[in-house]
């Protein structure tokens, strides 16, 4: 399935916050998003696909020396030129979509740039959607079943015992789900009113806690509380994951965190998955040794799995698993998926807020690939307005209830965007 890149195109729209998103380096209050679209040819066809994502600086790029408007106008002129010369960093050639989606990260980390890799990255991955939405089309295919016929992939096939499409075909999922679990995103300021909606309306049971990761015992406290908290608003069967968003300054802090929360609240600490990104995301100077701790609760690697090559120190450094974005693009996503589970690793699929047709992308990676908290998708709570023009399309999937994101069935060509754009658009 050789696929030809035609041409490609970029636009901008900014989404304001309803309520501040709160990390480590700052208060996130509003994002540009970035929407490409690209034209590829398969065997003389053609279509054209859609993918999105929302230039977090603030996450991707912190940065306290360049204020946001500075960093937002650098990953604008990047993602400009990225669809200018998409064909090229791509590869120059017809290829397998997951070959030119990870061609272009290898790219991308070779380029001189003064935004880091993790932005580059982030700002690629909307044209790497793209790709695998428009060859999809073409084919009349899921995304994600593009890997029926063994066929080299030079840029990843050295990873992997017996190439990487054996390694992707046996990671997926047989029977896509079709159900997804909602995650609410809990900060340090919760309270009873402002949980309700979202546990007694919705049905939410599970919970991201955003803890500030310097002192284990006031995050054990608040932990604990949170969960406290939605059992007396009715929530049953909880589950927890923990972010410190790399503010833990050592692998001892996180040991701390589980030991003081297991004391304080053993149904709490039960009820917790995993602990993502506790310590700074330079892996290499910052390294420590997870492999006791992980003996208590899995810690997922995010920020700091930035390519192919850090999937093998990750390992070596004791980190159970990884904590996986689209944002980093789609090819990159599903080989590292592939590698952690040939590996014996762990994967769960984390957000950035994305709304729109890049919060069907990500439901989509995880109905096929089984990971351990299904997704986070919380644009739903943070950028409602921004999924509001595709709430009649997959209103399960935008507004969801019962605890629960539903994904149509079966599974559409592409990444879906063709679901949700209107009939002038399609044309």
């Amino acid at each position: 399935m050789n696929t030809r890149i035609l041409d490609a195109e970029v636009s901008f729209c900014e989404q304001p916050f309803t309520s501040p998103l709160l990390l480590s380096s700052g208060a996130v209050t509003a994002l540009t998003q970035a929407k490409a679209a690209v034209t590829v040819e398969i065997a003389g066809r053609r279509a054209r696909g859609v993918g999105a994502t929302y230039l977090s600086d603030l996450w991707a790029w912190p940065d306290p020396s360049r204020p946001h408007a500075q960093r937002d106008a650098v990953l604008r002129a990047f993602c400009r030129t990225l669809a200018d010369r998409l064909p090229d960093w791509c590869g120059g050639a017809p290829a397998h979509p997951l070959e030119l989606g990870l061609h272009l990260h290898e790219r991308i980390a070779r380029h001189n740039h003064p935004a880091p890799i993790l932005a580059r990255l982030m700002a690629a991955s909307p044209f790497d959607a793209a790709i695998h939405d428009a060859a999809g089309q073409v084919l009349n295919r899921s995304a994600f079943a593009f890997y029926g016929k063994n066929v080299p992939i030079p840029t990843a096939d050295r990873f992997f015992r017996t190439g990487t499409v054996r390694a992707i075909r046996a990671l997926l999922r047989q029977r896509p789900k079709h159900r997804l679990l909602a995650w609410y995103v809990a900060g340090v300021k919760e309270t009873p009113d402002t949980l309700a909606p979202w546990v007694r309306e919705r049905g939410y049971r599970c919970f991201k806690v955003k803890i500030m990761g310097r002192d284990p015992e006031a995050d054990a406290a608040q932990t604990a509380a949170l969960f406290r908290m939605v059992l007396r608003l009715g929530a049953r069967h909880v589950r927890l994951t923990a972010d410190a968003n790399e503010a833990s300054p050592s692998a001892r802090h996180v040991l701390d965190f589980f030991h003081h929360l297991q004391r304080r609240d053993a149904a709490a600490f039960d009820a917790l998955l995993y602990a993502e990104q506790p310590t700074s995301r330079e892996i290499e100077p910052c390294a420590f040794d997870w492999h006791e701790i992980v003996r208590l609760k899995p810690v997922l690697l995010d920020e700091g799995l930035t390519s192919l090559e850090r999937m093998i120190l990750a390992r070596n450094q004791g980190w159970s698993g990884f904590a996986l974005k689209t944002c980093k693009g789609h090819s990159f996503a599903l080989t590292a998926a592939a590698w952690a589970h040939e590996n014996g690793l762990l994967i769960s699929l984390q957000d950035l807020t994305n709304p729109g047709f890049a919060l069907l992308h990500a439901a989509l990676f995880a109905a096929h690939v089984p990971t351990l908290n299904d997704a986070e998708l919380n644009s739903p709570q943070f950028t409602p307005t921004a999924n509001e023009p595709f709430r009649k399309q997959l209103p399960g999937l935008f507004d969801p209830r019962g605890g629960f994101h539903r994904l149509p069935n079966p599974s559409p060509p592409g990444l879906g965007s063709r679901l949700l754009l209107s009939e002038n658009q399609r044309e």
